[in-house]
């Protein structure tokens, strides 16, 4: 079954080649995108079947065995990665029949689409941090000419200051990979991994470990750099913030994960550390700044910065309960927050603006999306029973378990601060009495943005309320990070 590895990212880059083969005809590129996400999904869902019971797939391309060879690994991680890569794309492509206009059709949005998805399977599933740096070039080279297709200035400004920080992270990444490979004469993850514990405990690696650091953590959007996504997702369409906001920072989140459990183990008392305190300050800036703005999808932005604390939290804490709680919170949060964006359109879309000043009456008016809303708003804020409450109580039982006492309160602190920003958003946008500065004849939303919108409320409430299969996958993900050996033995094959 190890062909079964490179099978998400054959139907990604078959549809991406289809639909550039199709670029003056807009509507053909609709279904071969459509087309293409159904695809990937089942492709996808075939691979997570395949590695939930704790087996790791290993395609070694070319048949080089590794380390010198391109390696292609999912393990249970990378698997529920791709799951989710594959939902949010194909919903945000169902989302955008019904909103992206004939301009950015025109210039290849879909293929550009289907681009990025493959870029961040690609990242997921990698098993050698070369190829890593690869599909990280890849989705941010579609994700820059997606968010700067057909825009504006306010558009184009923010696309400039996404696109800069980020090649400066590559640049740190690229200069991490060059330290690396001198040192150990390898990039094989698995080989890196019992390369860099044998090395002398110089304060070299540590060095190393803390460019990676600096490098994964502008991608993931944690204090101090993430000013970059405040600054630009909210200047884009609704499926692309939207898009953009469940997987892009995700694939930095995943790519710490990855090389903080497998590769710098050496000196976790220093690097985790650190970890821990920058988590805390994510969580603190970000969740200040959505307080403090009454901008719907400035708020959404900020509790991205928020949320990815709370991620990389269960990293430095380094239990296989607290992983567990990231694994649970990372897809919790991927579906929810994707849904926020969908839902920001749809308010745009009826009230004729973002600001909360201008918005009201939707509930009265629209009491279906209001319920909508309630869900992935509340679920983001760790109401029981939703999803988010048990993605928290993970992180929260792993914290008090680990005597970290101070972290667990911004946690808990933080928490407070998101259900306040949420209810504001509720009460002002669909609660209070219209403003009377909405559209006179909004354009009614429709099928290709209720239907997306609805599926992952769905979907939030069945990781809530039938969390435990869920909470099991997580759990044993945790537990194949916290075993390296287990990733090894299957890339290198050695006895286990």
């Amino acid at each position: 079954m190890s062909g079964l590895v490179a099978l998400p990212l054959v139907v990604m880059l078959a549809s991406s080649v289809a639909a550039l083969a199709f670029l003056r005809y807009p509507k053909i590129q609709e279904a071969i995108a459509l087309t293409g996400m159904v695809a990937l999904v089942g492709a996808a869902g075939w691979l997570l079947a395949e590695t939930w019971d704790g087996e790791i797939l290993v395609l070694q391309a070319g048949n080089w065995p590794a380390p010198f060879g391109i390696t292609l690994v999912a393990d249970l991680f990378a698997s529920i990665m791709v799951m989710l890569a594959a939902i949010v794309g194909l919903a945000a492509t169902m989302y955008s029949v019904g909103t992206i206009d004939a301009d950015r059709e025109r210039y290849g949005y879909y293929p550009l689409m289907n681009i990025l998805v493959l870029g961040v399977c690609g990242a997921f599933l990698t098993g050698d941090l070369f190829n890593l740096y690869v599909w990280f070039e890849v989705l941010l080279v579609a994700s820059f000419v997606i968010m700067a297709l057909g825009g504006g200035r306010p558009q184009m400004e923010g696309a400039l200051k996404y696109v800069a920080l980020n090649l400066v992270s590559s640049v740190l990444f690229l200069s991490g990979v060059g330290l690396l490979y001198a040192a150990t004469g390898t990039l094989n993850m698995a080989d890196l991994s019992q390369r860099v514990a044998e090395a002398e405990a110089d304060g070299y690696m540590t060095a190393v470990a803390m460019l990676f650091l600096t490098a994964f953590g502008i991608k993931a959007a944690m204090f101090p750099l993430f000013f970059w996504l405040p600054a630009s997702y909210h200047t884009a369409p609704a499926p692309v913030a939207a898009l953009f906001a469940g997987l892009l920072t995700k694939v930095g989140v995943y790519a710490l994960i990855r090389v903080f459990t497998l590769i710098f183990t050496t000196d976790v008392g220093y690097t985790h550390t650190i970890i821990l305190w920058l988590s805390v300050a994510t969580m603190v800036t970000g969740v200040l700044g959505a307080v403090s703005h009454n901008d719907v999808k400035r708020i959404l932005s900020f509790h991205i910065i928020s949320q990815i604390g709370y991620m990389t939290l269960g990293l430095a804490l380094f239990t296989p309960l607290a992983l567990a709680g990231s694994i649970f919170y990372i897809g919790h949060h991927i579906i929810v927050k994707t849904n926020l964006f969908f839902i920001a359109g749809v308010i745009r879309r009826l009230g004729g603006s973002y600001e909360l000043v201008h918005l009201g009456g939707l509930a009265r008016s629209r009491p279906a999306l209001a319920a909508l809303f309630f869900i992935p708003a509340f679920s983001l804020s760790g109401i029981p029973p939703l999803s988010g409450f048990f993605a928290k109580f993970a992180l929260v039982r792993a914290a008090a378990e680990e005597g970290e006492f101070v972290a667990l309160a911004f946690v808990l602190g933080v928490g407070l601060l998101t259900l306040l920003s949420m209810t504001k958003i509720f009460v002002e946008a669909f609660l209070k009495p219209a403003s009377g500065e909405a559209p006179a004849a909004p354009a009614s939303p429709g099928f290709w943005h209720y239907a997306p919108i609805g599926g992952l409320a769905a979907l939030t409430l069945v990781l809530g309320f039938a969390a435990e299969p869920f909470l099991s996958a997580a759990t044993e993900a945790a537990d194949q990070l916290m075993e390296p050996e287990r990733y090894i033995a299957a890339v290198l094959g050695e006895p286990q």
